[in-house]
């Protein structure tokens, strides 16, 4: 009986034990009720206060996030050295210290994204509708995260990309000013005025509905001796969108190639000089 006798004042020890820590308990379980409020207290006056800001949605939301893990943390600690009076706030934070390097290790990918999107919602350069482009991936930004921001490609792909990766790469912002310089290779015969040709060929980009001309120049300059024409550089500007850009270039080429039709300006196809070392003989077709 003795081993009964054992368990049975271990068990009567136990529950005096959590009977005398039912008001400890109790306190720590109203410190949480208070944190709930608290936290919901501490959320609403910071969403109040950063909707003010010309902040970006993303980064609000972070502030808020943060102010709330900060209120939950403060609320644990204080009920953990209520419940457990042998615990004091540095030998917590020194726990979370050990806790927090370990999981640093852990996670090095998670939190290099996590601070390199801080960064990227800090900078006012790459906006939401933006077409960027970086480490071949092109397309408008529709959504920029902690972690990862969202790209839409042309075609209707959605694609995921690591913070990180726009934060150590170059990355192209198409849509930074609402306009965007074009340029094609138009050539004309040697046969041809060269002057007369660049007229034409301006008057024709000039000609076009979507060539911005305000304060943007028309250029056409004279660029090589090709193989087989004069090869001018013709350069204007227009949207910056993709679709834009491509409007405006099919546009002014189909322009230019119907202005240079209607001079009976030839843009020359390739020819070819083929010479033979020896004389070629000829022969005669008998039946003709």
């Amino acid at each position: 009986m003795e081993p009964l006798n054992i368990l049975f004042g271990q068990l009567r020890q136990i529950a005096r034990s959590s009977i005398e820590l039912l008001p400890q308990l109790a306190v720590a379980i109203l410190v949480l009720v208070l944190t709930v409020g608290l936290y919901k207290l501490v959320g609403y006056l910071t969403k109040r206060a950063l909707k003010r800001t010309r902040l970006r949605p993303s980064l609000k939301e972070l502030f808020a996030l943060i102010a709330s893990i900060l209120v939950w943390i403060l609320g644990l600690m204080i009920a953990a050295v209520i419940l457990f009076p042998g615990l004091t706030p540095s030998s917590i934070l020194a726990g979370l210290g050990i806790g927090s390097v370990a999981i640093g290790f852990a996670f090095k990918d998670v939190f290099e994204n996590f601070l390199a999107g801080i960064i990227i919602l800090f900078r006012r350069e790459m906006r939401i509708g933006d077409y960027i482009e970086c480490e071949d991936i092109e397309g408008k930004v529709a959504h920029i995260a902690i972690r990862e921001s969202h790209i839409e490609q042309t075609d209707g792909q959605l694609v995921i990309v690591p913070n990180s990766i726009l934060f150590k790469n170059p990355v192209t912002i198409r849509t930074h000013q609402p306009a965007r310089r074009v340029t094609v290779i138009c050539g004309v015969a040697y046969d041809v005025d060269v002057d007369n040709a660049r007229e034409v060929i301006t008057a024709a980009v000039a000609a076009c509905e979507s060539v911005l001309q305000d304060d943007k120049p028309i250029q056409v300059f004279a660029q090589a001796f090709g193989a087989s024409s004069i090869d001018f550089e013709v350069t204007w500007w227009c949207g910056s969108k993709p679709v834009e850009v491509r409007a405006s270039r099919d546009e002014v080429v189909a322009g230019v190639k119907r202005a240079l039709d209607d001079a009976n300006i030839e843009i020359p196809f390739p020819y070819r000089t083929l010479t033979f070392k020896e004389p070629l003989p000829i022969a005669q077709n008998e039946e003709a």
